[in-house]
């Protein structure tokens, strides 16, 4: 760890962490109000890939929409208009759109070979843009002048890497980088989670033979053709399937650094709260390790 112990960390005079854990858990809620503070470079991962990686695949398929209507045809045909993405850091609907979900057509659903499709591009995207980190780490110093740097990674960062390997490159690129901090949620974090994707239902990153596996359950329990299956009711299905599929991942990559709670994190007012925050995680580790 680029730290090892809490007065190291206050101390620092450029402080870094990589925050990761479960979507919904104040990832991103802290990163903006780092952000906010003045002094933070804020990198989001998610905003990354559907601009840096997946922005073409985005707009692409936007303009094949738009070219099934003739009065855009002709305007995209002659140039005369652009269709691209706004994607915001609180704002990555673009990114889900895309992504999609598998199953019947008239309901919005994509062939499941298509999805894989994308989830592959997904994945990728993923990885390069998490090795990115180093290089905006010190650009957010070379180019803006910020002291503080904060990656605020997606839900699926734990299915990207190989958490049980201690040569994995990405992890192991990553931990030089920043410190490693899991935001971990309770069993009433979980069910909330859970109770907010039901009613909401949005794409998802998962990994592929998880998903493979879960399709064909998911069919073999319904008797479904593939263009018969509900995309919403599958990714319900599937959602908290995969949050007990994660998080052991998780807790393996905390190893490498160290653990706050999800109520903890929420009771972040400012940077300086958050900068003790994680002085006390630290001095937790060191106690738990003497």
């Amino acid at each position: 760890m680029i730290y090892k112990s809490g007065q190291e960390w206050l101390d620092a005079t450029e402080k870094r962490v990589l925050l990761f854990g479960m979507s919904g858990l104040g990832k991103t809620h802290v990163s903006n109000l780092l952000r906010d503070a003045g002094t933070w470079f804020h990198f989001s991962i998610d905003y990354r890939i559907g601009t840096g990686y997946m922005g073409e695949h985005i707009a692409d398929n936007a303009k094949r929409h738009a070219m099934q209507i003739p009065f855009l045809r002709d305007l995209l045909m002659t140039d005369s208009i652009f269709i691209g993405s706004n994607i915001t850091f609180n704002n990555l609907k673009p990114l889900s759109a895309y992504l999609g979900k598998p199953g019947d057509p008239a309901k919005g659903g994509l062939p499941f070979e298509e999805y894989m499709i994308r989830q592959e591009q997904h994945r990728l995207a993923e990885i390069y843009s998490l090795m990115d980190t180093p290089r905006f780490a010190r650009r957010a110093i070379d180019l803006y002048g910020y002291p503080n740097f904060v990656c605020d990674s997606g839900g699926s960062i734990c299915e990207v890497v190989d958490p049980w390997d201690p040569e994995d490159e990405l992890l192991n690129v990553l931990e030089d980088t920043a410190l490693m901090v899991w935001i971990k949620g309770d069993d009433a974090h979980t069910e909330e989670l859970v109770r907010r994707f039901d009613r909401a239902p949005k794409p998802m990153y998962y990994d592929p033979v998880f998903l493979r596996a879960a399709w064909e359950q998911y069919r073999a329990e319904t008797g479904e053709a593939e263009d018969e299956v509900d995309p919403d009711a599958f990714v319900r299905w599937t959602y908290a399937r995969a949050l007990a599929h994660r998080q052991p991942r998780y807790a393996a990559m905390a190893r490498r650094g160290v653990t706050v709670l999800a109520d903890e994190v929420a009771a972040v007012k400012s940077a300086e709260d958050f900068e003790v925050l994680i002085a006390d995680a630290l001095e937790r580790r060191e106690s738990e390790h003497i």
